[in-house]
């Protein structure tokens, strides 16, 4: 059975859906100070304080208009570190919704639910990943 890896790097990712992603881009941009990270698509960008990540969606029409987390993502330093997370996971009966995958930015994850069936992602991400905060 594998051992836990090394300990995990931070809460550094953070996905909200939005219902007003443009709006919503103004204000932690203009407002906030934060810089676009990667704009994925029409519907997804990411934005970055420089060591953190956060992800805007557009919530989907069927939503309610406010404002729902997606997921949190916890970050890993390496590709063979997110891996090694992945068989861990995996041994220790844990809810596994999908396998390692490659994102459009570089970035590499996976997703699992906890006991309460929150969605989380252990995260890769080439522009966070292996930092240090101060």
């Amino acid at each position: 059975m594998p051992q836990r890896p090394g300990r995990l790097n931070g809460l550094r990712h953070l996905a909200l859906t939005v219902p007003n992603l443009e709006e919503c881009e103004r204000f932690y941009v203009d407002v906030l100070g934060m810089e676009v990270l990667n704009r994925a698509s029409k519907d997804l960008v990411y934005l970055t304080c420089g060591n953190d990540n956060l992800s805007l969606g557009r919530a989907s029409e069927k939503s309610s208009g406010v404002q729902a987390m997606d997921h949190y993502g916890f970050i890993v330093d390496s590709l063979e570190e997110l891996h090694a997370w992945y068989e861990y996971l995996k041994s220790q009966g844990v809810t596994l919704l999908d396998r390692p995958f490659a994102h459009s930015d570089g970035a590499h994850s996976f997703h699992v639910l906890d006991p309460a069936g929150n969605t989380v992602q252990p995260l890769y991400h080439p522009a966070i990943s292996g930092q240090r905060l101060r």
